[in-house]
C-alpha cells in the first residue's frame, strides 16, 4: 500500500504536537497502523500544509501526488475548512473541487478515501456561522457520495462526542493528540483494521471567565484577523513534512 495525504492543517497534525516543534496528528497514526494492521510495510506521504484553501489542496497538492513514482495506491482528502472561515464561503464551490479529486482518482486507479474534519463550533468565535456552513457543504456532499460507493467516506463532522473540549487543542479550532487519534481510529476502521475508538473519560474543567476569553483572543484571534489583513497564511514559507515516500514499519 502507498497512501498520500493531502489537506490543510487539519491533516498535517497540528495541535498533536511532539518533541522537536513538529506534529504527528491522525494521518500520520493512520499510515502506522495501516502498517501495524496489515502486517507489511506501508508507504507514506503527506503534503498537507496548514492554512490552505481547497483550489490549491485540489490544484496543487492533489497532482503532485499523483505525479509520483510510483503513484498512490490510496489517497486522503480533506479540504474547505479555511474556505469556511472566509467570506463569500459557498458550498457549491467546495463540492465541485471535491468532484475533481473524485474524478481525477477514478482517472489514476487510486482508491479515495474522504473525510470530513470534526466540528469544532461549539466554543469558537463565530462557531454559529461555521456550523451552518458546514452542515451546508454536508448536505450538499453527501449525494455526490451516495453516486460514488468505491468511495471510503469517513464522516467525522457528525460525530458527537469529537464536539466535546477533551478533543480540542487551547486554540479551539484545532485537534488535540486525543481528537487526532479518534480519527486515526474512526479511518482505520473504514480501511477495514478494526481499531477501538479512543475517548475521554472524565469531563474536562474548561476555565471560564473574562480573564480566560482575553487572553484566548490575545493569543488566538487577534492573530488569525491580523493575518487575514495581511492576506498572510499560517503556512506561508512551510513546506510539506513527509512530500517523498516514507516507509511505515509493522514494528
Amino acid at each position: 500500500m502507498r497512501i498520500a495525504a493531502i489537506g490543510d492543517s487539519f491533516t498535517e497534525g497540528v495541535g498533536d504536537e511532539v518533541d522537536g516543534g513538529g506534529v504527528r496528528g491522525w494521518a500520520d497514526v493512520l499510515a502506522a497502523g495501516l502498517a501495524i494492521g496489515l502486517d507489511e510495510p506501508v508507504d507514506y506521504v503527506n503534503v498537507a500544509i496548514r492554512g490552505r484553501l481547497i483550489e490549491p489542496i485540489v490544484n496543487e497538492q492533489l497532482e503532485a501526488v499523483l505525479a509520483l513514482d510510483p503513484p498512490p495506491t490510496h489517497l486522503t482528502f480533506n479540504g474547505g475548512g479555511n474556505d469556511m472561515m472566509r467570506p463569500g464561503f459557498g458550498a457549491d464551490r467546495a463540492v465541485e473541487y471535491a468532484k475533481r479529486v473524485i474524478d481525477r482518482c477514478a482517472e489514476e486507479g487510486v482508491q479515495l478515501v474522504l473525510l470530513t474534519g470534526g466540528d469544532p463550533t461549539e466554543r469558537l468565535p463565530g462557531g454559529a456561522t461555521m456550523r451552518r456552513r458546514g452542515a451546508e457543504l454536508m448536505e450538499a456532499m453527501l449525494p455526490v457520495v451516495e453516486e460514488h460507493p468505491e468511495i471510503i467516506f469517513v464522516d467525522n463532522w457528525s460525530d458527537a462526542e469529537l464536539r466535546r473540549p477533551p478533543y480540542w487543542s487551547k486554540d479551539r479550532l484545532h485537534l488535540n493528540t486525543l481528537g487526532h487519534s479518534r480519527i486515526a481510529a474512526r479511518v482505520l476502521t473504514a480501511m477495514g483494521v478494526e481499531t477501538d475508538l479512543p475517548t475521554a473519560d472524565d469531563e474536562l474543567v474548561i476555565p471560564t471567565g473574562a480573564r480566560v476569553e482575553a487572553q484566548y483572543y490575545a493569543t488566538y484571534v487577534l492573530p488569525w484577523l491580523g493575518r487575514r489583513i495581511l492576506r498572510k497564511s499560517s503556512g506561508d514559507g512551510r513546506a510539506a513534512k513527509y512530500p517523498e515516500w516514507t516507509r511505515m514499519s509493522p514494528a
